[in-house]
């Protein structure tokens, strides 16, 4: 096999070639280098001019997008529009760069004045989500990067070359907004770093209008003004130290903190529900924050976690707290472990004079109100120099109207035209501008009434001439003019302060805030429209077994919901906040129910009603026509307890239950009803020495000690309590302490077949003592005599006075004062009667 061996040649160098080798000392040469590209990235990339506020490739996007004419008048143009002509034409960068200053300028959440008016998915808070790539997204300049590009044809800013020296490029925006302050910066160069906070554009011009009327003013003045930043998503600054500090150094540090607070998402749950976000935190990473943090058992408390962000309601995290946890403590704990509360620190860095400066708030307000009396300055001589011009050529065309034919008769005699304008020029004393602009004029401008319009035109411009030279010669008003502009531009983009500050947390105030519900002493109040609430029995020095007397809620009615506050208290029940109650049932149950579900209420809730109280309807699944009665003890015996449950039913059947519960069971039977009977009243006795009452439909009260009914247990149907007519039916049953107060009895009378609150109604207010009582089983004596067209009583209530009476939607009526005439008539009352209760206890 043979082996092909290539043959390679060398070209030879030219005859006149001279080789040279150049030592370079390698750490020179990357020093040099090194430099020169950090040289590049702080000034043409990572840093903001403090004139305009502005990266270069955030003010060559908006001159060029200027340029073009996109302006909010303008349709939206495709982003790779602008990417694409920025690119090629003024920004030798990726198109990566330029994109994504173009969507930073768009997001309202991360620039307190945006200034692209953008079409399309531009990401979301917190960078959560990216935006969409620009062949899908579409923009335009906003009404405020307007002001930024204004005036960029009047020679109020140097331009320089771009990077091929093709075109040129304004150096600075002439910025009519404080864009700096206003809008903020971030950036990472070589060795250093800017971080800029936003702010409030109404403060920021506020105080730049009382630096220019007082250049002496000092810090402390200005920021009477601009008191802190105001971010564009809102929230909390807590402490205000950081924040001074960064004003008079150029760097600081301050806290924000979310906005949340805390309301009853359901009558059993309660949540902090979050709406604003620290600047720069998206509601993704709170959310994966707060979810490893429960995993890790090192965050309790928390029972779910839902975003409801939309475009209606805006951010929006609702955090469920679980039963048994304060929600101010659990606030508290996400604030220390989840970027609900975030540092951000202040490093005012940015470009004066081509060179990187630390800058406070009163340099930064100087920077840019020196920079906007030069843009004014510089627009007032350009704006003046352009109608001296158009006097000069005004002249020479009123020069050339008042010798016409002379003009006629010089141009017709000569040669061409440029013997035309030298003779022009010599017989009227023209200059070469005016002679060359008589020449251009066409024949028709010369006429009479043309000649008005110029003298016109001249007086104008004469006048023009003389405001802007004042201008120009009087610093004061050329201030005045700039503080004008200014204040045209707050009143037209200056929105309220979004941004909270605080002057601290107030930490110290919940720090001793356990996380957990403590097992105090409450009570458990059910209410006569059937609202349930517990709410603490602080200073109640009471016997703790004591039960006020239950009614029926709503007369057998089922609940249908809250009512005012005005509704009376029905029942009442001694408890703690991590116990359990009782609740019993028409149907004979009784259902156990956690005290820590129930909504709680401060002691000034306990009268008279229960606003803010939540319907049994969410804490029970009741049957078909079963209504609440009253509150017993969760247990037969223990606090609380007293001398046991007594119960009585339509039927007229009493019964005192044993107490013999089931330990584990969360609802059971404490009587055995006959066919068609009902519980209609159920009360957790103190001690025997109460008296069981009893009052009929047909008017009859019964009254005996409670010691008259033994204990039976849960399976029996109980005992004789009253004897009852025909067709008569117990109205209300309950307990009475006769040595209490001064109770009463109530008695509402109506017509048969009549729902109470539906019709009028006749009440009688009697004193309890005036009914002597009577042995178990017997008939009673009368309590309420009727009146033509009653023949039934409607409500009946007895217990402590005073008494409280309610209509159907919980409107307070005011009942009767007591009459002593235990078998008199009732007195007609305005509204019609739907519920009657007693005083909340304490």
């Amino acid at each position: 096999m043979a082996v092909m061996a290539r043959r390679t040649t060398t070209t030879p160098p030219p005859e006149d070639f001279e080789e040279t080798i150049v030592d370079i000392d390698v750490t020179e040469e990357m020093r040099g280098s090194y430099l020169e590209y950090a040289y590049s990235v702080i000034y043409q990339r990572a840093l903001p001019d403090a004139r305009d506020g502005l990266k270069p490739v955030q003010r060559r996007i908006l001159y060029l997008m200027s340029e073009m004419g996109l302006t909010p008048q303008h349709a939206y143009v495709k982003c790779a529009q602008v990417v694409g002509a920025v690119m090629g034409r003024l920004h030798p960068h990726g198109d990566s760069a330029i994109y994504d200053a173009l969507v930073r300028m768009q997001q309202p959440f991360a620039m307190r004045l945006p200034l692209i008016d953008g079409h399309g998915n531009f990401g979301s808070l917190g960078g959560d989500d990216g935006a969409a790539a620009y062949r899908y997204t579409e923009a335009r300049l906003a009404a405020a990067a307007v002001e930024m590009t204004r005036s960029l044809d009047e020679d109020t800013v140097d331009f320089v070359p771009n990077y091929d020296g093709t075109e040129t490029q304004p150096e600075v925006l002439p910025a009519a907004i404080p864009n700096l302050l206003v809008n903020g910066a971030a950036g990472i160069a070589v060795g250093m770093a800017t971080n800029m906070a936003p702010h409030n554009l109404g403060e920021v011009v506020a105080a730049a209008r009382h630096l220019i009327a007082h250049p002496d003013a000092g810090l402390d003045e200005l920021m009477r003004f601009v008191p802190g930043p105001d971010l564009p998503t809102g929230g909390k600054i807590v402490g205000l130290d950081g924040i001074r500090e960064a004003y008079e150094t150029g760097r600081g540090t301050f806290r924000t903190r979310a906005a949340a607070r805390v309301e009853k998402i359901t009558p059993r749950r309660t949540g902090i529900v979050v709406t604003e976000l620290p600047y720069g935190i998206g509601p993704e990473k709170v959310i994966a924050r707060i979810k490893d943090l429960v995993q890790a058992k090192k965050l309790a408390g928390i029972a779910d976690l839902k975003d409801l962000t939309d475009r209606h309601r805006g951010l929006q995290l609702m955090i469920e707290v679980r039963s048994g946890f304060v929600p101010e403590a659990v606030l508290e704990e996400l604030y220390r472990l989840t970027p609900m509360e975030d540092t951000f620190g202040i490093n005012n860095v940015a470009l004066v004079d081509g060179q990187p400066r630390l800058l406070g708030l009163r340099e930064l307000l100087q920077i840019y109100v020196d920079h906007r009396i030069e843009v004014v300055r510089r627009r007032t001589e350009f704006r003046r120099r352009k109608r001296e011009d158009r006097m000069h050529l005004v002249d020479g065309l009123l020069i050339a109207l008042l010798n016409i034919d002379e003009v006629i008769q010089v141009i017709r005699t000569s040669d061409d035209a440029a013997a035309a304008k030298e003779r022009l020029m010599a017989v009227f004393d023209l200059s070469a501008i005016q002679a060359q602009y008589i020449l251009d004029t066409p024949l028709r401008r010369l006429t009479r009434y043309d000649r008005l319009e110029l003298e016109r035109e001249r007086e104008t411009l004469e006048r023009e001439i003389a405001e802007l030279t004042a201008v120009l010669d009087s610093e004061h008003r050329l201030r005045g003019l700039v503080s004008a502009e200014l204040a045209d531009v707050s009143e037209k983009f200056a929105t309220p302060r979004r941004t909270v500050l605080l002057e601290s947390s107030g930490a110290a105030r919940t720090a001793a805030v356990p996380m957990e519900v403590a097992d105090d002493p409450c009570t458990v109040l059910l209410s006569s429209a059937g609202l349930l609430a517990r709410t603490a029995s602080a200073g109640d020095d009471r016997d703790p077994g004591r039960s006020d007397s239950p009614a029926p809620a709503r007369n057998g009615r089922d609940p249908a919901g809250p009512r005012a506050a005005h509704d009376a208290i029905v029942s009442a029940m001694p408890s703690t906040a991590r116990g359990t109650v009782g609740v019993v049932t028409s149907q004979g149950r009784l259902i156990r129910l956690g005290v820590l579900e129930l909504p709680a209420l401060p002691p000034s809730a306990h009268s008279p009603g229960l606003a803010g109280g939540a319907p049994v309807s969410e804490f029970l699944s009741l049957r078909a026509g079963e209504t609440v009665v009253g509150l017993a003890a969760a247990d037969g015996s223990g606090p609380g307890s007293g001398a046991g449950l007594a119960v009585g039913t339509a039927g007229g059947v009493v019964k005192r239950v044993a107490p013999d519960y089931p330990q584990n069971a969360a609802e059971f039977e404490i009587i055995a009803l006959k066919d068609g009977d009902r519980v209609v009243g159920a009360v957790q006795l103190a001690d025997e020495a109460h008296d069981l009452a009893f009052v009929t439909s047909d008017a009859q009260l019964l009254r005996f000690g409670a010691a008259a009914v033994r204990p039976q247990g849960r399976s029996a149907t109980g005992m004789a309590g009253i004897r009852l007519a025909a067709r008569a039916f117990v109205v209300w049953f309950g307990a009475v302490d006769p040595g209490e107060g001064s109770p009463v009895v109530v008695t509402v009378a109506g017509s048969a077949g009549a729902l109470p609150g539906t019709s009028a109604v006749t009440v009688k207010v009697t004193p309890y003592a005036q009914y002597p009582p009577k042995g178990r089983a017997t008939g009673g004596v009368r309590c309420h005599r009727f009146l033509k067209g009653e023949d039934v009583l409607v409500l009946a209530w007895a217990g402590p006075g005073p008494a409280r009476g309610a209509t159907d939607a919980g409107t307070p009526v005011d009942l009767p004062p007591p009459d002593d005439r235990r078998d008199g008539s009732g007195v007609r009352v305005r509204h019609p009667l739907a519920a009657l209760g007693g005083p909340a206890p304490g």
